[in-house]
């Protein structure tokens, strides 16, 4: 991903902000005067860079591919953004000029930076503006099943057999990334008609039927016990007939009883008869499939000696005809809800009614000409087949499901705005932009109602105070959450159970639910979002308050408590503890790395090629700490390592599952670090106090996150701006929630579009 503004960069090497301001003004010389910003180009970054980068990025070379030379003027700049956050990066953390080659001093590389970013800016305050243009947005799993739920009224989750979603800048709601497969349009499909059928019942009123019991083996001769089979009822009256004997050696007449699931239901008196006697009882019945049986009740056997036979209860047949008086289906809500419409009106306008409904609220926006016509030819074509009016709606709103217009966020550009101009989007997108940022789902009818009355601009932040107090708000907050901390992956780790048998599945839900509950906590009471590295609570159940030495706490309910010590915030909990460690062992790199790349936003870059991982290098023996001096022996490894493996060392008190410890096997752990600015610090308390003067870096790299996820879209250069207005923001309203995602949608890139001449 880009990077934004490179004022972290500034943070990171030590430079104060009122230096930064004394040398702007230099840097920059008439701000907003793109002839100065030409003049400041020429004088102060040509020349330094000819004097310190072109023996490796000039003059037909390239090291990593980067040619400076290129750049002529300060326009050219803008056409490789990426470049200059590098060249302002290594500058500021004095990795270039390689130590080898002559050294520019802090004044000078001081004042380079400052020409570089007042340039910039000059530049940006005089590009038009740019507010971005997403993708066009399929709904990723989450959405999907949340618009199904909000939209029919059922929580069907049907999304749940979908192929995973694709995720890009660390996220699975970005439009450039979320393609339909044929697997996934198949599963639509499935999912479609599995959605429709539940909600919508075809009326069939069943036709008295007439069968015979499935018994074990009839006609029958019973002496004892007795005899049948299963048979399945729907709803109403039934008739059950018998045909009943007795043999001609009876001395009297035989009792028979029918039953029903082993209850008695009907007692038959038998006489003595050539030819059997036909019995028939009627019964109310309910859905079920029961057993019934015909019981031989008085069973007698001969005398002793006797030659005549036993008496036997003879079974000719059994059966079941009905139903009859059946009563009226029960619709559940869901149906007569979507299929209300007036009374009296004819069945295709009855069904016109349901599906302009419907289609409305699907599409999330007021219906165009002919829509409801294409949906209402599939209901037509059912009539044609003869099928009843709610298979027709059926098909019908399966035509309205499987439409572009509900499985994508669809956003066209109005008439008259040429290519390139950005404008601000009508309140119906604001309304879904709004609903899909805050709730993973739909607009629900005050979001529609206002927009229909063009009042949602005017009314945006009661409904943000609203759509975050509210439930389903808790989808956002969980997705944002565990991606942006990359804590779905927790499902993948496998400690060693033999060094960890602590850790098992209720363990490692534990770790996720209480990253979730502590970010919903600091969400919910609007708290500051440096919280986030430093609160003075958590959540816990039993498996977790063991891990933490927190006694007292039983059973799997999550309580809230006071952070033990050396814990506080997201970096010491468990999960992203867990989360960056090997299976035997804590791994200060990979914790580094973590706080350098979703903290930070200042991920170091790829290591080089041919370097063996730490697992191969059997030579390196010690505590971690002595294992990774002997790895940045390499000078080639130490360029990385210098920056991450510091910031990692701050957590060596935590083991591998997030467990405090005081020793790494028999060596005390030495937890502390210095950073590249020459700070010094020890242990996770430390390295947070650090953290905590130079918060700028974590609040800017939150609003980052927070501004791609909601507007579904990688930042580009364009962006830097409203990140730094936002950044500003917070910093006036205490770095509150609630003012971090108010200033996010009222931003330009949450609120505006840029067009591109062309529409669906």
């Amino acid at each position: 991903m880009r990077k934004l503004l490179p004022a972290h960069f500034f943070a990171l090497a030590g430079l104060s902000v009122a230096s930064v301001v004394r040398t702007l003004a230099a840097g920059a010389e008439s701000a907003g005067n793109l002839a100065g910003a030409e003049n400041a180009f020429q004088r102060d970054v040509i020349p330094f860079v000819s004097k310190n980068c072109f023996s490796c990025h000039g003059s037909g070379k390239s090291k990593g591919d980067v040619v400076l030379e290129k750049f002529k003027d300060a326009q050219s700049m803008q056409k490789d953004p990426d470049v200059w956050d590098m060249v302002v990066e290594k500058l500021a953390h004095r990795e270039m000029p390689p130590e080898d080659e002559p050294q520019p001093s802090q004044v000078e590389v001081d004042n380079v930076i400052a020409a570089i970013h007042g340039v910039r800016t000059t530049l940006a305050a005089n590009t038009p503006p740019n507010a971005g243009r997403v993708t066009l947005r399929r709904l990723n799993k989450t959405e999907f099943n949340n618009t199904v739920r909000d939209l029919i009224g059922v929580d069907f989750k049907p999304a749940e057999d979908f192929p995973a979603d694709d995720v890009g800048y660390g996220f699975d709601n970005i439009g450039d990334v979320l393609s339909v497969s044929p697997l996934l349009l198949e599963k639509y499909l499935a999912a479609t008609e599995s959605i429709l059928e539940q909600a919508i019942i075809v009326a069939q009123p069943p036709k008295p039927t007439r069968a015979t019991v499935a018994a074990e083996r009839l006609p029958a001769a019973l002496t004892e016990g007795e005899i049948g089979g299963l048979a399945s009822f729907e709803e109403g009256d039934y008739l059950v007939r018998l045909s009943l004997g007795s043999n001609q050696s009876a001395r009297g007449s035989l009792r028979a009883m029918l039953r029903v699931d082993g209850k008695d239901v009907k007692e038959f008196t038998v006489k003595p008869s050539a030819q059997p006697t036909k019995f028939e009882v009627k019964m109310a019945m309910k859905p079920k499939t029961q057993r019934l049986t015909v019981a031989f009740l008085n069973p007698m056997r001969p005398a002793a000696g006797a030659k005549e036979q036993a008496p036997a209860l003879q079974v000719q047949s059994l059966e079941v005809e009905g139903p009859f008086n059946v009563p009226p289906l029960k619709y559940p809500e869901v149906h007569t809800r979507l299929m209300a419409h007036k009374a009296g009106l004819a069945p295709r306008e009855a069904a016109r009614e349901i599906v302009a409904r419907f289609a409305a609220k699907a599409y999330r926006r007021p219906l165009r000409a002919g829509e409801v016509e294409k949906c209402l030819a599939f209901y037509d074509a059912a009539e044609k087949r003869g099928e009843q009016f709610e298979q027709g709606v059926r098909a019908a709103l399966y035509r309205v499901l499987m439409s572009p217009d509900f499985l994508f966020r669809v956003e066209r550009d109005p008439t008259g705005v040429k290519a390139g101009e950005s404008y601000t989007i009508n309140e119906y997108e604001l309304a879904s932009r709004l609903s899909y940022f805050l709730w993973n789902s739909m607009p629900d009818d005050a979001l529609l109602a206002l927009a229909a009355k063009g009042q949602l601009r005017g009314n945006l932040a009661g409904q943000v105070r609203r759509m975050i107090k509210d439930p389903k708000s808790s989808s956002f907050l969980q997705n944002f959450c565990e991606q942006w901390l990359t804590l779905r992956k927790l499902d993948l780790i496998s400690p060693d159970p033999g060094m960890f048998p602590a850790f098992d599945r209720r363990l490692q839900q534990a770790m996720l639910q209480e990253s979730d509950l502590f970010f919903e906590a600091v969400a919910r009471e609007d708290r500051s979002v440096l919280e986030l590295l430093n609160a003075n609570f958590t959540f816990v159940n039993e498996p977790l308050a063991k891990l933490y030495g927190i006694e007292g706490v039983t059973g799997d309910k999550f309580i809230r408590v006071k952070a033990p010590p050396h814990r506080g915030g997201v970096l010491t909990m468990a999960s992203v503890l867990a989360l960056n460690s090997n299976a035997t062992r804590t791994s200060p790199v990979k914790r580094g790395k973590f706080i350098m790349e979703e903290i930070l936003n200042t991920p170091p870059p790829p290591p080089p090629a041919n370097v063996p991982p730490l697992e191969e290098g059997k030579q390196l023996k010690g505590t971690m700490r002595q294992v990774l001096e002997q790895h940045r022996a390499n000078p080639v490894c130490a360029s990385c390592h210098s920056k991450m493996d510091p910031l990692g060392f701050a957590f060596e008190n935590f083991d591998p599952i997030g467990a405090w410890r005081e020793k790494d096997g028999a060596s005390p752990i030495d937890a502390s670090g210095v950073l590249p600015d020459g700070k010094k610090f020890e242990g996770a308390d430390g390295l947070k106090a650090v953290l905590d003067t130079k918060r700028d870096l974590f609040v800017r790299n939150v609003v980052n996150k927070m501004l791609t996820y909601s507007i579904g879209r990688g930042l580009e250069f364009y962006d830097r701006p409203t990140v730094e207005q936002i950044v500003t923001a917070l910093s006036k309203n205490d770095y509150r929630f609630s003012s971090l995602v108010a200033e996010i949608v009222n931003s330009d890139p949450f609120q505006k579009r840029t067009a591109t001449g062309e529409n669906l």
